[in-house]
Order: C-alpha cells, then structure tokens, then sequence
C-alpha cells in the first residue's frame, strides 16, 4: 500500500491556491479539469517533493474546486485519503471479511472507498491501471456516503 494523496475542498480556488502556493510554499505539479463534473482538481506538493511527486512516488494535496457553490459545513471541506493498492479487489474483500463497509465497491476495477470508524472517507485505487470488473464486485451497490 502507498499513501497518495490527501483532498481538501475549496470554495475560493485562487484563494486556496494563494494560500497554498504563494504564502506555504506549496507546488502546483499538475491539474485537471472536468466539464462533465463540474471540478477542477489541483495537486500540490512540499518543494523538496516536487521531482519525486511528478513521477507518482510523493504524498500530494489535491485541492478539489467544484464550480458550483456548496457549503462546507461540518468538516465537507476535507474530502479524503488515498492509498494506491496492489490488488484493489484482494483488499477489498480483506477489509469485508474484516467487518469494513465498502460504500463504493471497486465496480470499475479501478476506485474504492471505504470508511473509518470516525468516519473519515478513504479511497483505494489500484496501481497501474483498472483490473478487469469482477463479481461481486460489479454489480455491487454503493452503501452510505464516501
């Protein structure tokens, strides 16, 4: 397992990048924007991490901008952790077998995610590309919120 990244939603993108950027010292190593969903996602990294996060072998901060006002009440600002999996489907059904809601199945071979007892949301993606889709996986529902 390899943690990847940490997400924090922003409700000001310029704002949070000013924040980030110009006045913590943070990096932009790459950016991506989706019109189908609305979102622009923003990842950053510490100076020093910079090299090694454009190669994929550095934490980053994913800054997620979702174009259309929401309030971020309650924490909804902090969106998740990442952690990139050997074999999405193995830990899955480990962390099932463990008594762990899997409230977004890998349906797609690819993204999970999970909860912890606090309720903080994790997202597990498989290294080096989706698996094939699989049952029970594929037709799984989602359960509760991620």
């Amino acid at each position: 397992m390899k943690y990847l990244h940490t997400m924090v939603r922003a409700s000001d993108l310029e704002a949070s990048l000013d924040f980030y950027c110009n006045k913590l010292g943070l990096v932009e190593v790459r950016r991506h924007e989706s019109e189908g969903g609305r979102f622009t996602l923003v990842y950053l990294a510490a100076p020093d991490d910079v090299a090694s996060a454009e190669q994929g072998d550095s934490p980053l901060l994913e800054i997620t901008w979702n174009w259309d006002p929401e309030s971020y009440d309650g924490g909804r600002n902090f969106g998740h952790l990442a952690y990139r999996v050997d074999d999405i489907y193995a830990c899955c059904q480990r962390l099932l077998n463990a008594g762990v809601t899997i409230n977004r199945p890998p349906r797609d071979g690819h993204m999970a995610f999970i909860r912890s007892p606090d309720g903080i949301s994790i997202e597990l993606l498989q290294q080096d590309g989706a698996l094939p889709p699989q049952e029970p996986w594929a037709s799984m529902p989602n359960t509760g919120s991620w």
